[in-house]
């Protein structure tokens, strides 16, 4: 049989089920990388489950989202992540060391590998010949202990790449054309990999601009070959000896195919607010912008900056324009110093911010209201820049930089200058020494004592759902809901990652800033639902997600689909997710409405479609789910931990 590369990675890691797409398969897990706004929760649940050191070849514990020590919750977090990182065996990156995903580009990816991240962009390391995905942080502290990842398996879209790009077109034009084609759930169900003679002039770090935004197409995993410009990467990182080939083979094909002419594209944008509102910048050209920012891991590399460097140089940016440079990571930061790029975007009027996520996840930068923001960023969900009534959009770092320049988006084309040429340095590896520190002996980490500020609290026990119960819908929400806007990101919500009590207050705010109220008068009396449309839970691969709404009470979610990270996210944590039948019963379902489930237990155990009814009407709803038997364990448990615990008991461990 003739293999794609995705199909090679899974084969190599199959531990269980077949490579059919839409049935459940158990992949062993090489890597994990987990980020301080998800970690916290992934290190508490480790302690809980009594897992003494990472069953991994290799784990990573970052910190790069929480940068900003405005009190002591953010740098108590540190210091209980870097024991945990000591207690458990894994790498831990230090604050100010980059962005998660181009650092374990730089120190940690292989290809060949798996690679599970609590951070839905860890498909970045797709560009690597790895298999790289996101999950909710539960999964990823099982991989940690050693446990297969569960996922149906998807289909293999593969993209032809030819041409190439043309001046003042860069890979993030690439994954904007991708999304302009597919919207933002295109690619779910789906790996994408990316082949063809256009992959010559595509570097390494172009390539992870690319599979970094595969998440915002709602795809498993992005996946391109390793190839001599992956050998040249590691190389480069004087870790050549991780190189290995894995190319399709000759005859391979992809269930599903799409082709792109580099040559044919041009500058394009993401409008306000969703990664999927994909034009051409010349059809909105001429707005005024109040920012213009570079950086994040939808653009981490060197050449991303650099450019941006080039075009401002020896200019001024236009008055009232806030240029916010980002570096992606120290030695990013380090090399652009080096090379005088830097002083140029100081010269020019740059605003210079430490390496990490920053205003990615709201953490800083927040756009003036009213105004609009070009930035750099994967993601311009409403309210995830920290201004809740923003205007991001999304683009190049060619276009970024020529609209500081203007102060109106521009298209980068019609500036008065050659495209600059951009050169990598080398790597300076002195400059580097200890922001990635290795894991200790596991015999010295049962000694470690975890480090824990007033901030951190324990996961409160969650009950299994009741056979019979009746609960009101406390929200009932359109298509495309986003995990930032079930539980917004920011400086005023993440850094209660570590304290649901806390950081549940924010439910919803975004939607209905009266649903946690409504929530907590409701948990004590059953609970309650929520009703959604298409790609539910799209975005950002948090568990707060699903576990905020879940301690205040809710217990069903019914919607027209699910984004994936979500669904298995509701599932760990024993949150019943059910699908309409026939989608046009939405609409008969109203705010308030109470939804009466009986029998649940046997019904979702015997078939995986059943009724429910609205109580004081006649109407009967028909709903489905897709939950694997596996999963219905999981549910009737009342969530992962209780099944875990179960199991060891019955084990007697």
């Amino acid at each position: 049989m003739k293999l794609n590369v995705a199909q090679k990675l899974i084969k190599d890691h199959l531990v269980s089920g077949e490579m059919k797409p839409g049935t459940e398969i158990g992949l062993k897990i090489d890597q994990t990388l987990t980020q301080d706004a998800t970690g916290t929760m992934v290190m508490l649940e480790l302690e809980a489950m009594g897992v003494d050191s990472a069953k991994t070849e290799a784990s990573a514990q970052y910190v790069d989202h929480n940068l900003i020590q405005s009190d002591h919750r953010n740098p108590d977090d540190h210091l209980f992540l870097r024991s945990a990182a000591k207690k458990f065996g894994l790498y831990f990156s230090r604050p100010g060391n980059g962005v998660s995903h181009p650092v374990h580009m730089q120190k940690l990816c292989k290809p060949g590998r798996t690679l599970l991240g609590s951070d839905s962009h860890t498909c970045a390391n797709g560009c690597m010949g790895m298999l790289a995905m996101g999950a909710g942080g539960i999964d990823v502290a099982m991989a940690i202990a050693g446990e297969p990842f569960y996922v149906k398996m998807p289909e293999v879209w593969g993209v032809k790449l030819t041409g190439k790009l043309p001046d003042w077109v860069s890979a993030k034009d690439v994954i904007l054309e991708m999304l302009r084609r597919h919207d933002v759930k295109g690619g779910v169900g789906k790996i994408i990999e990316y082949y063809g003679p256009g992959l010559k002039d595509l570097s390494a770090m172009d390539r992870h601009v690319i599979a970094n935004m595969g998440a915002e197409l709602g795809a498993t995993a992005t996946v391109f070959p390793s190839d001599k410009e992956v050998k040249r990467f590691l190389k480069q990182q004087g870790r050549e000896e991780d190189w290995q080939e894995i190319t399709a083979d000759r005859g391979a094909t992809y269930d599903l195919h799409d082709e792109i002419d580099l040559s044919s594209l041009e500058p394009l944008i993401a409008k306000p607010s969703s990664p999927g509102n994909v034009v051409p910048v010349s059809e909105v050209a001429g707005e005024t912008i109040y920012q213009s920012y570079i950086g994040s891991s939808a653009n981490p590399g060197y050449r991303d900056f650099a450019i941006a460097a080039e075009i401002v140089k020896g200019k001024q940016i236009a008055n009232g324009v806030s240029f916010d440079i980002n570096p992606s990571s120290r030695q990013i930061l380090t090399q652009l110093v080096e090379e005088g790029h830097i002083a140029s975007l100081l010269s020019a009027g740059g605003r210079l911010h430490q390496a990490g996520c920053n205003g990615c996840i709201g953490m800083g930068q927040a756009p003036a209201s009213g105004r609009n923001s070009l930035r750099t960023t994967p993601r311009n969900f409403p309210g995830r820049s920290g201004t809740k009534e923003d205007s991001v959009f999304l683009c190049s770092p060619e276009t970024a930089a020529a609209s500081a320049l203007t102060g109106v988006i521009t298209d980068p084309r019609t500036l008065d200058m050659s495209y600059p040429t951009i050169k990598e340095p080398k790597v300076n590896f002195d400059k580097e020494q200890g922001m990635l520190e290795e894991p200790i002996d596991p015999a010295e980490g049962l000694n470690v004592e975890l480090e824990k500020g007033p901030n951190i609290k324990s996961i409160p026990e969650l009950s299994p759902i009741e056979d019979n119960f009746e609960v009101p819908v406390l929200l009932k929400m359109g298509d495309n809901i986003s995990t930032d806007e079930i539980l917004a990101g920011g400086s005023r919500v993440l850094p209660y990652r570590s304290n649901l009590q806390r950081i549940s207050t924010f439910t919803f705010e975004i939607v209905d800033d009266t649903y946690y109220e409504r929530a907590m008068k409701q948990k004590d009396e059953g609970g309650h639902a929520v009703v959604g449309g298409y790609n539910y839970g799209q975005g950002s691969s948090r568990e707060h997600a699903a576990l905020a709404p879940r301690f205040l009470g809710l217990k069903a979610v019914l919607v027209k689909d699910f984004a994936r990270i979500h669904l298995q996210n509701l599932i760990n944590f024993g949150v019943l997710p059910i699908q309409f039948v026939d989608d046009s019963d939405y609409e008969k379902i109203e705010n308030g409405d109470v939804l009466v489930f009986e029998g649940i237990r046997d019904k979702i155990r015997n078939d995986n479609e059943f009724e429910i009814s609205i109580k004081g009407k006649d109407d009967k709803i028909r709903v489905r789910h897709g939950l694997t038997s596996r999963h219905l364990d999981i549910i009737l448990e009342g969530g992962v931990i209780n099944w875990i615990k179960n199991k060891q008991q019955e084990s007697g461990v």
